[in-house]
């Protein structure tokens, strides 16, 4: 009806665009109207086309209104989530939207698996992705992680073949092959030759070297107290984490994945009591909805859903916790300093790990470099904020930083960051796979520093659980939440 008085007023308002000669002439007996019709060309146009205009939004409207159209009476919030989907991953981080892409990839049709990702910080402030290093590496002392890294390195460096966007510009991850380089003195020496066993066994290309070896190959080292290092020679560097977390989500959304901007604040489940292999009775449970607060809303949506994934990083302790699931995953903050020192190491720096934990790279051009390194475990820092520890690398860095490159002694600090692992206090490892006590639950969480760098091969892995039943690229079974409720730790020995 409003379209209508609309018309009306604008044919009232048309009144006087048409203006007669008042001369008439009677010719033949006939009335001809003589001289001049002048009709206001311009103004006349622009009748017309308003004329058009409504009439389409009347058409469509109309069409709108129609069985099976999505138009509803009542205007509807476009910030809520579905009211159902197949898939809720909650996490929006990495780990989340390569899990999101990996199970689009898989669908044997297209829509043929509806899934909603939830992510509660859209700014990605506090986000463990893209407040980290960035590195990838493949010295790590457990096979699962070596071979994680290797499939995750061989993903970036074909990345357009897997998630460039038809009419976008190809991804640049800016991935810097320059390498790891582990220093180990006498004491840890040994753990070093049998890691690298353990890498070469598993295909990374990595090198021992002595002392007189990394001094001759790196200069700039005080390679004192240093017995032998690890150099890892291709596969190993770092990239921007914001251009692969941006790379998955765009693709991910070009396949039909939906974003939520929102925070799970608890879950709808069934429960009943069955007997496990000891004959103890425990609850096994089964999420049938999860519960979301709208960011920047007061309003709540549930999502109907069959699976669930939580990949919500340091954060997914307090997911698991509204299940009555206790999960070992905490966060835990970390410092990153930006420094710059004209006279510092060149072009052939590698991503350097002194024995006593401390750690620098390269940062781009002009002698700029990040460095930091892990707290000891009972002065671990508050994790209440993101607040960085100025003193702390006045105490705990920059000693350790000049002693090894002593051009690094006339550094000055220009910036500085902090961000959250999400660690994994059982025994600093991923936890990959399904919940033994609630079978419609996926995990993703607890890498304790190197979700980043394994993101592409941890989403292919989750997605093959869900889409094929089992893992068929890469065996990651012993990462599963069992050896968490067994009380069997694997202990990864290279944490940085």
């Amino acid at each position: 009806m409003s379209t209508w008085r609309g018309l009306h007023v604008n044919l009232r308002k048309a009144h006087g665009l048409f203006t007669v000669s008042s001369r008439h002439t009677w010719k033949y007996g006939h009335l001809t109207l003589c001289k001049s019709l002048s009709t206001g060309r311009a103004l006349r146009n622009d009748f017309f086309k308003d004329l058009e205009a409504q009439l389409a939004a009347a058409r469509q409207k109309a069409l709108d209104a129609l069985p099976g159209s999505g138009w509803s009476p009542v205007e509807m919030n476009r910030g809520l989530p579905p009211e159902r989907t197949d898939v809720v991953i909650v996490g929006g981080g990495v780990i989340g939207w390569s899990v999101a892409y990996w199970i689009k990839q898989k669908e044997k049709r297209r829509g043929g698996v509806n899934v909603v990702v939830v992510e509660k910080d859209p700014t990605y402030s506090q986000a463990s992705t893209v407040l980290s290093a960035g590195g990838i590496r493949q010295q790590f002392s457990l096979p699962e992680n070596i071979c994680l890294s290797l499939a995750s390195a061989e993903f970036m460096k074909n990345i357009n073949e897997h998630l460039h966007v038809l009419n976008e510009d190809p991804v640049d991850l800016q991935f810097n092959q320059s390498g790891y380089l582990f220093l180990a003195n006498e004491e840890v020496a040994h753990i070093m030759e049998e890691n690298y066993k353990t890498q070469r066994t598993a295909g990374a290309k990595v090198s021992l070297l002595s002392a007189t070896q990394l001094k001759e190959k790196f200069p700039w080292i005080n390679t004192e107290g240093v017995a032998l290092a690890s150099y890892g020679l291709e596969n190993e560097g770092w990239f921007d984490p914001w251009t692969l977390l941006q790379a998955f989500k765009r693709k991910a959304l070009s396949m039909g994945v939906v974003q939520c901007l929102g925070e799970v604040t608890d879950f709808k489940y069934t429960s009943n009591i069955a007997r496990n292999a000891q004959g103890d009775q425990v609850a096994q449970r089964r999420v049938r909805s999860v519960k979301v607060q709208v960011s920047n809303s007061l309003e709540f949506q549930p999502i109907e859903c069959a699976l669930v994934v939580n990949a919500a990083g340091a954060f997914s302790g307090t997911v698991a916790a509204m299940l009555g699931i206790p999960l070992p995953v905490e966060p835990r903050k970390r410092y990153i300093y930006v420094v710059n020192c004209p006279d510092g190491p060149g072009l052939d720096t590698p991503f350097l790990i002194d024995y006593s934990g401390v750690w620098f790279r390269r940062e781009g051009l002009g002698g700029n470099y990040i460095a930091g390194t892990s707290p000891e475990e009972a002065l671990e820092p508050d994790t209440s904020n993101l607040e960085v520890d100025h003193q702390f690398f006045e105490e705990k860095v920059w000693p350790h930083l000049a002693s090894r490159v002593p051009a690094l002694e006339k550094l000055k600090v220009t910036s500085s960051w902090a961000g959250f692992y999400d660690y994994n206090t059982f025994d600093q490892n991923g936890i990959i796979g399904l919940h033994p006590l609630i079978n419609n639950m996926f995990f993703a969480t607890g890498f304790s520093g190197h979700g980043l760098q394994h993101s592409p091969a941890v989403g292919r892995a989750v997605a093959e659980l869900i889409m094929e039943g089992d893992f068929t690229s890469l065996n990651l079974s012993n990462l599963g939440f069992r050896r968490i409720l067994q009380q069997e730790p694997m202990l990864e020995r290279n944490i940085v």
